[in-house]
């Protein structure tokens, strides 16, 4: 059985070495100027937090297979045999010690791909049974529910029209809907899991008359954090499928880093001529309806000093990064940067799927230091985040260092400056309103 998973390991290891990760495997010069931009290595300034070190632990696997004179002579080389202990250590270091935030790859002067590294690692770890447990089940039901909708369809919609409801109340209009399954709309909105980001994104569409439907999936794509190509492209074939059966001009993604990333920059490869659409974030659909002038906003809606987190994802790797700022300069009074900020901002700690796994909430505090005495720093009183999993962590962390800040997404931002009926009026309210709920 140990072989086994150890040839699978590096079997998936084999398949991946294309020119991209082999670049990233033999060009690193060991300069150590990815320690600074790491959020690891700053929060716990240990060798072994070193992305150069990290992702060391990949090449003494590589060489020994992949190099001619590691194979005569591995002492001299480092190389080392994988085995199951070496394939759990390197698990550790994949899922648990890098967020894939991308910081130290902007840092880095050869500019050294150590994300694409431990995404490597988590192939294999996947590949190999080392994955954490909760991710792969949460992958696997998204495209058990792909794989046929009838089991929920009907409880969704239901749903949907509880949410109608509400959508009413907030803009005080009796006739908002929020349409499913609409042939020949112009957007498919793919929210997550929640009301909270279905009822805020459904006030702007209904106030300015937007063409929209609501995908029946969720935008979450959980295999893209197990490292699993496979399980990653099955989960987001769903939405373009839809996407095609209703003949959108383009899907719209609700604020979540990794499915943005993932449908926006990886999706149109692994689909090529299946992708007649455009994918951007719901941030860039509300900049661009800010600057039409088509949607009109109340800055003194939200006097708090507010202060914006660059999610990795969205911002450094996605490139959605002033669309943000436009936002906040129309939708509050006293918008202040943190710093660094945009390409340079430091990752909350609970990306790449760490926020979702419970086992990992004290490593995950220790690893969101750095942002939590940033968001101290600033002095603001409410933090806003473009991503679910950027919120969750943000708000962990206010908790665990006592930052006593609020944190709220864009879109309720953008929601509150609109002055609709049934808007919340304070702080307080924001943070506990069934808009900004999960149901």
């Amino acid at each position: 059985m140990e072989k086994s998973k150890i040839e699978t390991a590096l079997n998936i290891l084999n398949k991946q070495l294309n020119q991209p990760l082999v670049a990233a495997l033999e060009v690193c010069a060991r300069c150590g100027i990815c320690a600074e931009a790491c959020h690891y290595y700053q929060a716990e300034p240990t060798p072994e937090n070193v992305p150069a070190a990290r992702a060391e632990e990949l090449r003494k696997v590589y060489r020994q297979g992949n190099d001619f004179l590691s194979r005569l002579f591995p002492a001299w080389t480092g190389a080392t045999q994988l085995t199951e202990t070496k394939l759990t250590e390197l698990a550790d270091l994949a899922f648990n010690k890098c967020t894939l935030c991308y910081r130290c790859t902007i840092n880095c002067p050869l500019g050294v791909d150590t994300p694409l590294l431990m995404t490597a690692l988590r192939a294999m770890s996947t590949a190999s049974g080392h994955a954490p447990e909760i991710l792969e089940m949460l992958a696997d039901a998204a495209i058990e529910k792909g794989r046929d909708t009838s089991i929920y369809l009907d409880f969704f919609k239901e749903s949907i029209q509880d949410m109608e409801a509400e959508l009413r109340s907030l803009t005080g209009n009796p006739n908002a809907s929020i349409p499913v399954q609409k042939q020949g709309a112009k957007i498919l909105y793919v929210a997550l899991a929640g009301a909270h980001t279905i009822l805020p994104a459904a006030a702007v569409f209904e106030t300015i008359g937007e063409s929209w439907t609501l995908s029946i999936f969720e935008a979450a794509n959980y295999g893209l954090f197990l490292g699993d190509a496979s399980r990653a492209k099955e989960i987001a074939k769903r939405i373009v499928d839809e996407a095609n059966e209703l003949g959108v001009e383009e899907i719209v993604i609700s604020e979540c880093g990794h499915a943005y990333y993932a449908m926006r920059w990886l999706a149109p490869n692994w689909f090529g001529d299946a992708f007649n659409f455009r994918v951007r974030s719901i941030v860039e659909v509300i900049a661009e309806y800010i600057q039409d002038a088509r949607l009109q906003l109340d800055p003194s809606a939200n006097p708090e000093t507010i202060t914006y987190h660059d999610s990795c994802n969205l911002g450094r790797k996605g490139g959605v990064i002033e669309e943000s700022r436009l936002i906040l300069q129309a939708a509050a009074s006293n918008f202040y940067e943190m710093t660094p900020n945009r390409e340079e901002a430091y990752c909350c700690g609970g990306g790449a799927g760490l926020v979702a796994v419970p086992e990992t909430y004290d490593l995950r505090m220790l690893a969101g230091k750095p942002k939590a005495d940033q968001v101290k720093r600033c002095g603001a009183q409410m933090v806003a985040a473009a991503c679910e999993n950027c919120r969750l962590q943000l708000g962990d962390l206010s908790g665990h260092y006592g930052l006593g800040v609020g944190v709220v997404s864009l879109v309720d931002v953008v929601v509150k400056a609109m002055r609709l009926p049934g808007a919340p009026e304070s702080i307080e309210e924001q943070m506990t309103s069934k808009v900004h709920l999960k149901v």
